[in-house]
């Protein structure tokens, strides 16, 4: 990695340098930053990323987009690639790449180490992204869904849900996403 962070890089260089990489990168200002900061995910974390992938994919069936893991990244600046727990891509599967081309949708599991920076740097890097049409932060621990949706004018509208009943819609798509099952099997805080 020392030798990367030396020079900045481009996102192609980065691209490539990645399939060299045992562990997966961000880019950010043209400097690779380990992803998470090499920690792994907490189990409700991972399951309700799984649970994303699951309902999504069903949803999603037959059409012409798809969920896809943070092995899939977004450019979401000339020097910055991000890597969303999970990416709604409306784009065709194409051999070596590993940038979402088209994406529509990011769902970004908050955790105490990310919290910060997924609502400070990261939420407004998402909105400039011309693609994006959806960015939903989801807390792991308590039933507390923001979902930012992108409207016909340009401008994003933020909405909150907390009812298992409540359901995530991405526009652009017919995906009514309920909380039930983003959370299922999920042990949660009740405050």
């Amino acid at each position: 990695m020392a030798d990367a962070a030396q020079s900045l890089m481009t996102v192609e260089e980065f691209y490539l340098w990645c399939e060299t990489q045992e562990d997966r990168y961000e880019l950010v200002d043209g400097v690779p930053v380990p992803l998470r900061a090499m920690a792994g995910a907490s189990d409700p974390h991972d399951a309700i990323v799984v649970n994303l992938i699951i309902a999504l994919g069903n949803q999603l069936a037959g059409t012409e987009c798809r969920p896809s893991t943070a092995d899939k990244a977004p450019r979401t600046a000339i020097k910055r690639v991000r890597r969303p727990d999970v990416t709604i891509e409306c784009a065709p599967v194409t051999k070596k790449t590993y940038e979402s081309r088209n994406p529509i949708a990011v769902f970004e599991i908050l955790s105490p180490t990310t919290r910060k920076n997924d609502r400070t740097e990261r939420l407004p890097e998402y909105m400039r992204h011309p693609s994006l049409r959806a960015i939903v932060h989801i807390d792991p621990d308590l039933m507390d869904v923001l979902v930012y949706t992108r409207g016909a004018d340009g401008h994003w509208e933020t909405e909150r849900l907390f009812s298992e009943a409540d359901a995530a819609r991405i526009p652009g798509t017919d995906v009514n996403l309920p909380l039930s099952e983003i959370y299922a099997g999920i042990p949660l805080d009740i405050t």
